[in-house]
């Protein structure tokens, strides 16, 4: 892998969405993904016809072909004739029951191509100007009919640091319909409205973006949306680091690299574990101060100096699993317990070091337990499980 193209920028990935004013659930989809092993972000923006459930399924299973055609590397042609083909047509309308936006980003080969299917034309902002790649439109056949499918078009560019790709459903463009705004908000304001975020805030992040767009375009409708409001963002910037190390190296011959790969990894720090602590402060020659006691579930976490977050080992690390896979909202106020705080560290986070030291800790074992290194290894695991699945972070190991 090309550590220089890897580390020129991290994509950013995020959306935020309200419903109809009158259904619980939306007919807008978005759904996006990782792949590690290819250094690829996938995102797609489904918007179902109509609104409540139906429109969801007809949006889900849109969403769902479009990112697993893209995965496999399918063409543009390849994939929209897919989705024509499985998707119902409206007897009224004459067109396909849901639209999409499919993004497709290649950080090693450095390019973005993108599929569009009847959504808003996506927003491309480079830093705070907007920039317009070159669309190709493409017609196909609907199998068995002489429906032309509309609006159907693709282009390919190559992304640059700070740029932000915004995908939206109509019910952002259209917002404030018939509330004193004739042909609704557009795609010219939303883009000006972006703008002005920018400016205010140059770092602003995709997920504050991809929020007050929704909010805004609800405020548009006086808070009683007429349709599924969504905005999807990815935003390529320099990726922001951190890493763990919990457990001791296997040999104790090791405790000094263990040390000082923390000490010279560029980037925040996590030490999860007493024993681990200790090592680290003894090859380091730092004092531990303990700190009051947060969350009567854990031990209390400690300081170090050079150090974000000293906490306990297994029982924090469990708790922390726990929160991120039940947390509904990455916005979530965290309080100042250790879980906590380490939940914040790790999803402020883009690329996660894990630094897992493979040495039994022979003052807390116990033999009636399974072997603490499976222990370790299962919680290790979970963790990266959820950091990378449910957050699409960029989750690295290593075992000393």
């Amino acid at each position: 892998m090309n550590e220089i193209i890897e580390d020129q920028y991290h994509v950013e990935v995020a959306f935020f969405q309200y419903n109809h004013y009158r259904e619980k659930i939306s007919g807008d989809v978005f759904l996006s993904k990782r792949i590690p092993e290819e250094n690829r972000v996938l995102g797609v923006l489904s918007d179902g016809m109509g609104h409540g459930v139906k429109a969801n399924v007809l949006a889900t299973l849109t969403a769902t072909i479009s990112i697993n055609l893209s995965q496999e590397h399918k063409n543009a042609n390849t994939i929209a004739d897919i989705i024509m083909k499985a998707l119902p047509v409206c007897s009224e309308r004459k067109i396909s029951y849901a639209t999409y936006t499919i993004i497709d980003i290649s950080i090693d080969a450095e390019t973005v191509n993108i599929l569009e299917y009847d959504n808003p034309q996506t927003i491309l902002m480079r830093g705070k100007r907007i920039y317009e790649p070159n669309w190709v439109m493409m017609l196909l056949d609907k199998q068995g009919t002489d429906i032309r499918e509309r609006d159907l078009k693709t282009c390919s560019f190559r992304p640059q640091l700070g740029d932000r790709i915004i995908s939206c459903s109509d019910g952002v463009t259209q917002s404030g319909l018939g509330m004193g705004m004739t042909i609704g908000w557009g795609r010219n304001s939303v883009i000006n409205y972006i703008r002005e975020l920018i400016e205010i805030n140059p770092t602003i992040s995709a997920g504050d973006i991809a929020e007050k767009v929704v909010k805004r375009s609800a405020a548009n409708d006086q808070q009683t949306p007429k349709d599924d409001i969504t905005c999807g963002v990815f935003y390529f910037r320099q990726p922001r680091k951190i890493i763990i190390c919990t457990g001791p190296p296997f040999n104790m011959e090791q405790d000094y690299e263990f040390a000082q790969k923390l000490k010279t990894f560029p980037g925040k720090k996590i030490i999860a574990g007493a024993t681990t602590t200790e090592i680290i402060a003894r090859e380091l020659n730092r004092p531990v101060t303990d700190e009051p006691m947060v969350d009567n579930t854990l031990p209390p976490s400690s300081f170090m100096e050079g150090i974000d977050l000293v906490t306990e080992g297994v029982l924090t690390l469990s708790k922390v699993i726990k929160m991120l896979d039940n947390l509904k909202n990455p916005n979530f106020p965290f309080g100042n317990g250790p879980a906590d705080k380490m939940c914040k560290l790790l999803l402020e986070s883009d690329k996660i070091h894990i630094l897992v030291g493979t040495k039994i800790n022979e003052s807390h074992h116990d033999p009636n337990l399974p072997v603490e290194i499976e222990i370790r290894r299962n919680l290790m695991q979970k963790l990266i499980k959820v950091l990378t699945d449910k957050y699409l972070k960029v989750v690295n190991v290593e075992f000393m």
